[in-house]
């Protein structure tokens, strides 16, 4: 099976294509990182068009949140469930969890009629897979959303609190983007204060927003960016910050540029534009390709790994799976602290980015899980 693959084009975040080549073999994709399954769904009743993609399931459950978004094409959504599968894997890996990464995309299309049927058919389709992946909130989904799903199938997350579940996790995960923005700070300043530092925040949706709470009551100084304006204009209005266009956000004088919207924004058409000393943020697969985080590195940019930062919701999403506490799992997210100012420390000593030093500590702690399998399957 092959696939269309385009240029970038855009440095746009709902256009976040980033492959070169015209064509992309997709079992060849596959191996080459490691997925296991691809999974296809069409519900002709509800207009349920979904996308499972289960990474790797070695060191425990896939888990990964499901994404609801209209795409310019299927191809887009394959890559997007692929990609975000893949750095789950990572996530988990890079957070301790026994769990491995999948993710899901539900194709928002004009067909849809009701918004529930289809999350009620996407719940058929997780019960289906009999507890080989667990999903959650992700981009275009929320706890009610959850609920729905939950109708069908116990293996989701996030279902609100109010109906036994854990919450909406966005402000946990921008505790946890918060906690490495401070670590990212003593090593670029000498001092973790966020008071009087500039943060330039792309996207204000649930992290965003959270994250520019987290920051403007420690007296940061905001400016921020959304597609959406009236999102923009509302997290402004709460949080007194500046709103430059999607396009600007880029090109701010800043000391921390925070990604917090949809991934690939970190390519060879955006790097050169910013003016920052650090960027940290809630997106996932912020960098289009590897070659960018040294691209950062080399511009003396210090970057803070994306799924090292923005995993505190599935630390706290997984927190009954792993018998903790929502306090213990609190107190896990807030180490995100020290987690990155380690991975800081590996990168200074091994000379390298700290894109490259993540990847290193997750894939090393994947082969130990591998191997600790292999001997209990022995």
């Amino acid at each position: 099976m092959k696939l269309r693959r385009r240029k970038a084009a855009s440095v746009n975040p709902e256009e976040a294509i980033v492959h070169r080549n015209e064509f992309m073999d997709i079992f060849k994709y596959m191996t080459e990182h490691g997925h296991e399954q691809l999974i296809f769904r069409h519900d002709q009743q509800s207009g349920l068009k979904a996308i499972i993609s289960i990474h790797d399931s070695s060191p425990g459950v896939a888990l990964g949140g499901v994404r609801y978004k209209a795409y310019a094409s299927e191809e887009e959504a394959i890559i997007d469930a692929l990609r975000l599968s893949e750095a789950m894997t990572y996530k988990f890996a890079g957070a301790g969890l026994n769990h491995g990464g999948a993710k899901a995309v539900i194709i928002k299309h004009e067909g849809i009629r009701s918004r529930k049927e289809v999350f009620k058919s996407f719940g058929r389709l997780v019960e289906s897979l009999q507890g080989r992946f667990g999903t959650g909130e992700d981009v275009g989904t929320n706890p009610e959303d959850m609920a729905v799903i939950a109708t069908e199938t116990k293996h989701v997350f996030g279902i609100p609190e109010a109906l036994g579940g854990e919450g909406d996790p966005s402000p946990i995960t921008a505790l946890g983007v918060y906690q490495g923005i401070r670590a990212g700070l003593e090593e670029a300043f000498g001092s973790d204060r966020v008071a009087g530092k500039v943060i330039a925040i792309q996207g204000c949706g649930n992290v965003g927003r959270h994250l520019a709470r987290y920051l403007h009551e420690q007296g940061g100084r905001l400016v921020v960016s959304d597609l959406l304006e009236e999102q923009a204009q509302q997290t402004a209005k709460e949080f007194n910050a500046t709103v430059v266009n999607p396009e600007q956000i880029y090109e701010v004088a800043c000391d921390v540029f925070a990604p917090c919207a949809l991934g690939a924004i970190l390519n060879d058409r955006t790097i050169p534009r910013l003016k920052c000393r650090i960027v940290g943020g809630g997106a996932n697969n912020q960098l289009s390709d590897a070659v960018d985080g040294r691209m950062l590195h080399e511009r003396g940019i210090l970057y803070l790994p994306d799924f090292i930062i923005n995993a505190g919701g599935v630390i706290f999403l997984t927190h009954g799976l792993r018998g903790r506490s929502r306090a213990e799992s609190l107190e896990e997210t807030k180490n995100i602290y020290h987690t990155l100012k380690n991975l800081i420390e590996i990168s200074k000593r091994e000379k390298i980015a700290t894109s490259e030093a993540a990847l290193m500590l997750a894939r090393r702690r994947l082969a130990q899980d591998k191997n600790s399998f292999s001997h209990q399957q022995a």
